[in-house]
């Protein structure tokens, strides 16, 4: 007789000794070394610094109601950080054993167009067109004013993804591919 009392761990009923309860633990898994890929922890990417590149889309989304200057200006911080994961993973490429100077530029160039595409110029580009397109529908009262921005702010989220794959496909085909 069995009884199970979690998912890893059964017990069995000693048919001599009904006291007598033997465990029986279950076989661990192995996994080769070769199996397991470890993925290196990005700042750039896996943190709240990646919504930095967000930056121009939120400057789109405000363009109605804001100074151009404040739109300009969060274009600029998309691309300081742009710049900053560039500059991150040209390091990381020099730092590594045996790294050679074509590696180095391989890696920021693929960066910066990854980047370039993925946080500031698809983005906002689409950021933009939807704040625009919205505009037209609503053109008379206070609702023209808010509507795009709020239309705009709230397709964010539903863009990047889209967006990220999008490039990361076409890079796969394309630039590192060649490179």
């Amino acid at each position: 007789m069995q009884v199970k009392i979690s998912r890893n761990k059964t017990i069995m009923d000693n048919p001599n000794d009904k006291d007598t309860k033997n465990e029986m633990a279950p076989q661990p898994i192995l996994i080769s070394p070769e199996k397991v890929q470890a993925k290196e922890h990005d700042v750039y990417r896996d943190t709240y610094i990646r919504y930095l590149g967000y930056a121009n889309e939120i400057g789109e989304a405000f363009r109605p109601l804001v100074h151009r200057s404040v739109v300009m200006g969060s274009y600029g911080i998309s691309s300081a950080y742009v710049l900053a994961d560039t500059w991150d993973k040209a390091l990381k490429a020099y730092n590594k054993p045996g790294s050679r100077s074509r590696d180095i530029l391989i890696s920021a160039a693929d960066t910066l167009l990854w980047q370039g595409f993925a946080s500031v110029i698809i983005p906002g580009y689409t950021i933009n067109r939807i704040t625009y397109f919205t505009s037209k529908f609503v053109q008379k009262g206070k609702m023209a004013q808010f509507v795009p921005t709020a239309v705009g702010l709230l397709s964010i989220p539903f863009i990047i993804k889209p967006i990220d794959h999008a490039v990361d496909l076409t890079m796969n085909y394309t630039f590192r591919k060649v490179f």
